[in-house]
């Protein structure tokens, strides 16, 4: 193997041969059409002890991991509405708490079957419950679903899963201070962080009601010291979380939630996403480091059986309690999805054990590759979730009740219009620019019934009495819902996105979904992409409306009009 010991001299250029590494590694999975989290992964792994072993500067790595996982849960509570977390709060605590409690008892009898030991089995039944937050959130915000309802359910349970990471790992720690200092140490400390906890919430409530909005005010007059507030506040909360034990994921949640009610939400979003993207490279590296293959040895069959009931029976236990509450099938399914994979905190789990003599180095090592081959997998499955859910629909039928009450009868997230009202245009994407359609189309006579799947938009426009439901352009159940009988033009405005993956975009789908039900009348689509039109109206849209294109030829035009 050639030798790298130049790369060491500096950090700048251990770091510069990673991002290139990293780079021709990311350019073909993308040649290959693989998410890039695999790729991002992968390359953690050829530069790590199981590759060409070229890191070396770790601390370096999980500074910038910690920092990228400080912003992504940051904008992840800027997203958040404290009504929404009061809705979702019972169905995230119960499925959150049920999908632990399942995974791990079945986990421990699968475990004891295959002769692991009952300390091993336990240690490796609680380590499969652990799903990883940033892996998912990351691909939920790839694929432009945190806002959806099944985004918001998972985000919900993801959060009381981390409760319970924390609240494994500090019994576990605990315990192990408990042997030299009493049995009252484990519930001292959980004690003690829970008060932390209370107290944290606390001040972030009151800065929420009295200092934020006029805070962010000041702040804002310059936009330089606007991002680099935003970033300081993600990670003193951070901090403040991982200080206190109650991990730094909740505490740079908690600080997004504190500015998610200031008018710069959407500009702290925008600005701050790319400079996410680039901190969670890191942490996708470093996760790729940790994950060392010698460790493996001969627990491929065990570790085979553990993935596939990480892959199959997680999802399955979560359809079965999400469908037991009245959520429809394609609800649980693909919220199911995002727990199909083992956490890194799964891996540091077990390194706890390991270090505290429960268990021995081949239990970590099994743990290890589960998490290899459910991480690897379960990103594509997420990434295809929907024609995943297309193929299996059919059997789906018996997660789903009778009358899926939560989304039919709730008005909150209803899916069917209240309304017999006759309706032109249904209009789906409520955001500036499908407002903007909206105006002038009332403003020339036509009614309209909005759809949007972020809650907060349905909520806006009901407040400004305008009809509106909460119903995904993906599901071809919604669509069937709608009036589409009277309906002369179906219009969609939504938000672009390109996940790589054409048979997910939600426009194709709408207009495969639209064809399905045979639908007589015309149907326009918006897009950013010139090179769109043809494959668009191939699909069977009838206008393609191009908003920067349209309106700088609007532009040009009104300017020729003047002469």
């Amino acid at each position: 193997m050639p030798s790298f010991d130049f790369l060491h001299t500096s950090v700048f250029y251990e770091l510069t041969a990673l991002l290139m590494i990293v780079s021709a590694i990311g350019l073909v999975g993308l040649y290959l059409r693989q998410p890039m989290i695999v790729s991002f992964i992968a390359a953690g792994v050829l530069v790590g002890p199981s590759g060409i072993d070229i890191v070396r500067s770790q601390a370096h790595i999980e500074l910038l991991a910690q920092l990228g996982i400080a912003v992504l849960l940051f904008l992840v509570g800027l997203k958040l509405d404290l009504k929404l977390i009061r809705t979702m709060g019972v169905v995230s605590l119960a499925t959150g708490l049920g999908q632990v409690a399942f995974t791990s008892i079945i986990g421990y009898f699968i475990g004891i079957a295959l002769g692991l030991g009952h300390m091993t089995s336990l240690y490796v039944a609680v380590a499969l419950t652990f799903s990883s937050t940033i892996i998912i959130v990351k691909l939920l915000s790839d694929k432009k679903e945190v806002d959806s309802l099944h985004g918001r359910i998972a985000i919900g349970f993801l959060i009381v899963q981390d409760l319970v990471v924390v609240l494994a790992m500090m019994v576990l720690s605990a315990f192990g201070v408990s042997q030299d200092a009493g049995e009252q140490s484990a519930v001292a400390r959980i004690i003690e962080v829970m008060l932390y906890g209370t107290g944290m919430l606390a001040l972030v409530a009151l800065f929420m009601r009295f200092a934020a909005t006029p805070l962010m005010n000041r702040i804002a007059r310059s936009p330089e010291l606007l991002i680099t507030f935003a970033i300081g506040w993600a990670a003193l909360l951070a901090a403040l979380g991982d200080h206190f034990g109650f991990s730094k994921e909740l505490g740079g949640l908690l600080a997004g939630v504190s500015l998610a009610s200031t008018p710069f939400r959407e500009a702290l979003i925008a600005r701050l996403s790319s400079l996410r993207d680039f901190l969670l490279l890191f942490f996708f590296i470093a996760l790729g480091t940790q994950l060392d293959l010698s460790l493996l040895g001969a627990q491929v069959w065990p570790a085979l059986i553990f993935s596939a009931f990480v892959l199959i029976g997680n999802p399955l236990i979560v359809m079965v309690i999400m469908g037991a509450m009245g959520y429809r099938k394609r609800t649980g399914f693909l919220a199911g999805l995002t727990v199909a994979q083992i956490s890194e905190f799964s891996l540091i789990f077990m390194a706890m054990g390991l270090t505290l003599g429960h268990v021995n180095k081949d239990a970590l090592g099994l743990v290890t590759l589960v998490g290899l081959i459910t991480i690897a997998l379960s990103v594509y499955m997420i990434t295809y979730a929907h024609p995943l859910y297309r193929w299996l629909e059919r059997g789906l039928g018996i997660f789903e009740r009778k009358t899926p009450h939560r989304e039919v009868g709730d008005e909150e997230h209803a899916t069917v219009p209240r309304s017999e009202a006759h309706y032109d245009v249904i209009l789906f994407g409520l955001g500036r620019y499908g407002t903007a359609i909206a105006h002038h189309l009332r403003a020339s006579g036509y009614h309209l019934l909005g759809v949007d799947f972020n809650p907060d938009e349905v909520r806006k426009w009901r407040t400004l009495g305008h009809p509106a439901v909460y119903g995904d352009a993906c599901d071809p159940e919604f669509i069937a819902s709608l009036p589409l009988g009277q309906a002369r033009w179906v219009i969609s405005a939504m938000p672009q996105h390109d996940t790589g993956v054409t048979h997910e975009d939600p426009r194709l789908m709408l207009l495969n979904a639209l064809r399905e039900e045979k639908y007589a009348g015309k149907v326009a689509v918006s897009t950013h992409d010139p090179r769109q039109d043809g494959m668009l109206r191939t699909a069977g849209a009838h206008v393609v409306f191009l908003p920067f294109h349209d309106a700088a030829e609007r532009a040009v035009t009104m300017i020729r009009e003047r002469g």
